[in-house]
């Protein structure tokens, strides 16, 4: 480090491209860097701390010959008076720390205050003289490699963030600090780069992090971006796109501008602006470069913009005539109050601004006038005749309401003198012929930790940062129509994430309005809707697409649409899911209570035959039709007709066991007891054959055993099924996708089909006999009806089958119930119902001779 800092110019000429043989060849191109600047404002001291200051714009350019020196630089271009506050903020503070018996006690500090005309020729310069030190005249005599002592310990600047880039670099080589009171680029924090390098105003990488938190905040998700094409404005735009792509935040535009670049490029980001369609722009603009943006927009105005700032113009007074901003927001630097200053601001007397071209120019420049023996800024306008004062004016310079940047200046100034102080004083006692390196307060400004007299705590993190407290600042109208100031929220980057940014009055916005603007390129999708992204456009852009069948979204913009649990279905907006309705047939069913009528009604008939038989049982139309198995049938198709009620209802275990066996038992009793009634025709008629003797073999025991047999071999298969696989209660949710059905699940197919196909082969069986004995020479053949009455029953049970397969939901049941009601009234009408007739209403053939076929037999 030491051998570093005692390197002469000619080194440093070296390192820049110009060789120790270059000084000797051709000492002019020496003189080119080592002529130097003379300050603006200065004043010796014991030690002399170096400042520099973007006051102008510009500086003079003039061409080049090659046959002449070339002129010095010069700065050009209207004067910056805030700027100007800045350089006599730090003269301020030097002379209240030679004032003071605490901070650097009977030592006197000097200052030199450079303008760097915001150009980073103009700012190496300065640098080379800071880190240099050498005199007035170059002395060509005098040998390049003879070692100089540096001219500053530390400098208080840059103001721009591009020129303190230029300045860190090469004074970051010889480790002399500098503390910047408004150079935000957070590629300064890189200590690699620039190790000397400090800074009392937070870094822009806080600074974007918070403006995209806060675009986030207010749900603007197409914004336009703008920035200077610097240093300043490149790196800390890149800081906020980052953040915003990280938050989900789309940008339509992002241009950039130079105040130097030609204003073609200048028309050509208005216009771009001018045809956007974000209503949010966020300007990392550099206060000059911004100036010239607004004035451009200001001859032809674009639809109204919320404008987003960052603190280099967002809070610059100068700018709250553009109307056109009004209800703009931004970080700015919390304002501050420094005692006394505005005093030693006003305090400035002709004589004294004569002993500056700086203060002469600001003299001039405020009053218009020319002072005496100058050649003047003004040429042609009146001589100042003393009657000027400063307390009369309203401008940058003399405004001290806020003070938020000078502070930086302020607490800049003081860290230095607190490290000297570190270095040459022991307590209350200092020496000033103690010498010291700039790299010695390089070392103690990492270390200072206290407070300014304004109360402002003052430290550097291992990056040279201080802690990132930012205020929003919102532009509001006045009730004169003015712009102005309010602070209306609060940044502390010290804070645990998630909590650093709040809010503390409302925000005026663009027009004046209370609404926050609205800035989308596509509006929010509902919940019950998903994004779907437009092709070749950002994210930010999509079309809202309706889910699917099925499907839900119960966040607004949601990515995805999320399938419904099995047993849950969308609502009609598709943003929760119901529970699907639970379809079986109920008691309270229309359906249910017209099938439980006839099911009803049917038992009731039965029942009603069993008793006319019952009373006529001694008659011959009843005994000729064999009683006992008519009352067994009976009693089955009373069975038959109530088994229908067990499928009514909620399916439950027990239910669905019961609503098939039943079903199939009854059934087959019933196909048993006329089967055993066909065979029983059939053989009657073979017994009254000569030498028969057929019905001994099946006689009444036989009868009931042959019907006994059949139904056991039902009960045994409905037994295995029980057995094997029962049926069970059964959520049906694959037939209906918005509904389930509540169904009995057959458990084993093969029984299910096994109890229908014994029941079809019995009453096919019955069917073939009965069609054989249907032209038997009775009067009263029994075999017609029971014909008749087996084929309703096959052709309902056999149409039941693909009823069954494809009715849907409670219908299967329905279909199923039907089948049974269906056949059991079939069997009864055909085979009762006329016996009935001929007992009730026809006495008269209820006879023996008429059932033998002696009597004539009449129309029914």
């Amino acid at each position: 480090m030491q051998l570093i800092s005692s390197l002469p110019l000619v080194s440093v000429l070296w390192m820049t491209g110009l060789s120790p043989a270059a000084c000797e060849i051709n000492p002019v191109s020496c003189r080119l860097w080592a002529e130097p600047q003379q300050p603006g404002l200065s004043m010796n001291g014991d030690f002399v701390i170096g400042g520099i200051f973007s006051i102008h714009y510009y500086t003079k350019s003039e061409q080049i010959t090659y046959t002449s020196i070339p002129p010095q630089p010069q700065c050009s271009g209207s004067m910056d008076l805030r700027e100007m506050r800045f350089a006599r903020a730090m003269e301020f503070t030097i002379h209240e720390i030679n004032n003071s018996t605490d901070l650097l006690p009977g030592i006197r500090l000097g200052y030199q205050i450079h303008d760097s005309c915001t150009a980073v020729p103009m700012a190496i310069k300065v640098g080379f003289q800071f880190a240099n030190g050498i005199d007035p005249v170059f002395n060509v005599s005098v040998s390049c490699e003879k070692s100089v002592a540096a001219a500053v310990p530390a400098v208080v600047g840059e103001s721009s963030s591009t020129p303190s880039i230029s300045m860190a670099r090469m004074l970051g080589l010889f480790r002399i600090p500098q503390v910047s009171p408004f150079a935000t680029c957070a590629c300064l924090s890189d200590k690699r780069q620039y190790p000397a390098f400090f800074r009392t105003v937070p870094s822009d990488h806080h600074q974007a992090a918070a403006l995209a938190r806060m675009v986030k905040h207010f749900g603007w998700t197409w914004i336009g971006a703008v920035r200077s094409d610097s240093d300043y404005g490149n790196n800390g735009m890149a800081s906020f796109l980052k953040a915003a792509q990280e938050e989900g935040i789309c940008v339509e535009y992002s241009e950039a501008y130079y105040r130097t670049q030609p204003r073609s490029k200048l028309e050509r980001v208005a216009n771009v602006i001018r045809r956007s369609t974000a209503r949010v722009i966020v300007a990392f603009v550099a206060s000059g470069d911004m100036k010239f943006l607004l004035e451009e927009l200001a001859r032809e105005p674009p639809p109204p913009l919320q404008w987003i700032g960052s603190e280099t113009w967002i809070t610059d007074v100068d700018f709250l005539k553009f109307n056109m901003c009004s209800g703009a927001v931004g970080f700015g630097i919390p304002p501050s109050v420094i005692p006394g200053l505005r005093e030693f601001l006003l305090d400035l007397t002709p004589a004294q601004a004569l002993k500056s071209p700086l203060l002469t120019e600001l003299w001039e420049r405020s009053f218009s006038c020319n002072l005496k023996g100058q050649t003047g800024f003004f040429e042609g306008t009146r001589e100042c005749d003393g009657s000027e004062d400063f307390h009369t004016l309203h401008n940058q310079y003399t405004d001290t309401s806020q003070l938020r940047i000078t502070n930086m200046v302020y607490k800049a100034t003081y860290a230095i003198a607190h490290a000297i102080h570190s270095i040459i004083c022991n307590g209350t006692k200092c020496d000033k012929t103690i010498q010291f390196a700039p790299w010695q307060i390089f070392n103690e400004l990492k270390k200072v930790n206290f407070m300014t007299k304004n109360g402002y705590r003052v430290t550097f993190d291992s990056s040279g940062d201080p802690v990132a407290v930012y205020d929003l600042i919102n532009w509001q109208v006045k009730r004169d129509g003015s712009l102005t100031f309010v602070t209306v929220g609060h940044y502390d980057s010290s804070k645990p994430r998630g909590q650093e940014f709040s809010m503390s009055r409302p925000i005026s916005w663009v027009s004046g309005e209370t609404e926050v603007p609205v800035s989308v390129c596509s509006e929010s999708c509902p919940p019950g809707t998903r994004k779907a992204m437009q092709k070749g456009r950002p994210i930010c852009c999509y079309d809202c697409i309706p889910c699917a069948e099925g499907e839900i979204s119960n966040m607004t913009d949601s990515l995805d649409c999320m399938h419904c649990p099995p047993e849950f279905w969308p609502n009609t907006k598709q943003d929760s899911c119901l529970p699907k309705p639970v379809e079986f047939l109920s008691w309270d069913d229309n359906l249910s209570i017209i099938l439980t009528a006839f099911s009803v009604a049917g038992a009731v008939m039965a029942v009603s035959v069993a008793g006319v038989f019952y009373k006529h049982r001694n008659s011959p139309i009843v005994r000729a039709n064999n009683s006992e198995l008519s009352f067994l049938l009976l009693f089955s198709l009373t069975l038959c007709f109530l088994c229908s009620l067990t499928f009514i209802g909620r399916p439950s275990e027990w239910s669905c066991m019961l609503r098939h066996t039943a079903f199939g038992i009854t059934f087959v009793l019933c196909i048993s007891c006329v089967l055993g009634k066909t065979i029983v025709v059939l053989m009657a008629f073979r017994a009254t054959l000569p030498g028969s003797n057929v019905m001994k073999w099946f006689g009444p025991p036989q009868q009931r055993l042959s019907v006994l047999a059949f139904t056991l071999i039902q009960v045994l298969i409905c037994v295995l099924w029980l057995k094997i696989s029962p049926p069970f209660p059964l959520k049906n949710l694959k037939h209906y996708k918005e509904r389930i059905i509540l169904e009995c699940g057959l458990g084993s197919a093969i029984g299910f089909w096994a109890v229908l196909g014994y029941i079809g082969f019995l009453a096919l069986l019955c069917f073939v006999l009965a069609f054989l004995a249907r032209k038997l020479p009775d009067n009263f053949n029994e075999a017609k009806f029971i014909t008749f009455s087996m084929l309703i029953f096959c052709a309902v049970w056999i149409t039941f089958i693909p009823a069954y397969v494809s009715s849907p939901g409670k219908f299967t049941v329905a279909v199923e119930i039907f089948a049974i009601l269906s056949s059991s009234f079939g069997l009864i009408i055909c085979i009762f119902v006329p016996k009935c007739f001929i007992i009730v209403f026809r006495p008269e053939q209820n006879t023996k001779k008429h059932l033998m076929g002696k009597v004539p037999s009449k129309a029914l």
